[in-house]
């Protein structure tokens, strides 16, 4: 197998590159979580302390909306809101999601990334400079440059929570 990160063909040059960081680490996700049942879908580790991979899924999914949103410059729609969030529950911790099949939440997660595929079209390199709001209360800046390679780096990091769990389970 060959490996390379280049561009999606309608893409500007930088724009394509950054998305295919975050599409290649999408496909990555769907590879390590292959074949998972349902009790592991929903296993929270050892004394059942650690968020699962259902919930680290639809956390990537409602993170990754937000930006799409934030690079589309439009206010996420409330019935997406509903749908993937909310960010936290009310202990401030990643929300409850058991009993969703894995198919569903990595469907959910695509047509993210297919949002995505469609707003980087439309994209140029000089935008990627654009300053947006983030956070749980927007208080942290950053560029939509920043904001795509962040969603590369975030399921990357979530990827090694779900390699984890994965290893607690089968010693189960």
């Amino acid at each position: 197998m060959f490996y390379d990160l280049q561009g999606e063909a309608k893409m500007a040059p930088i724009v394509g590159m950054l998305y295919s960081m975050v599409k290649e680490n999408t496909e990555r996700l769907q590879w390590i979580t292959s074949g998972m049942i349902q009790q592991e879908v929903d296993y929270k580790g050892p004394n059942q302390e650690y968020n699962s991979t259902a919930q680290l899924i639809r956390h990537l999914t409602y993170v990754d909306i937000n930006w799409v949103y934030r690079i589309k410059d439009q206010p996420i729609p409330k019935s997406l809101k509903q749908k993937y969030g909310p960010m936290l529950d009310k202990n401030n911790r990643l929300p409850m999601v058991q009993g969703v099949s894995l198919n569903s939440l990595i469907s959910d997660y695509q047509s993210v990334i297919s949002l995505l595929a469609e707003t980087c079209i439309q994209l140029s390199d000089n935008e990627l400079e654009k300053v947006v709001t983030f956070g749980h209360e927007n208080e942290k800046q950053a560029t939509i440059r920043w904001g795509l390679w962040h969603m590369a780096d975030h399921n990357r990091y979530h990827q090694a929570h779900i390699n984890q769990l994965r290893k607690w389970y089968g010693k189960g």
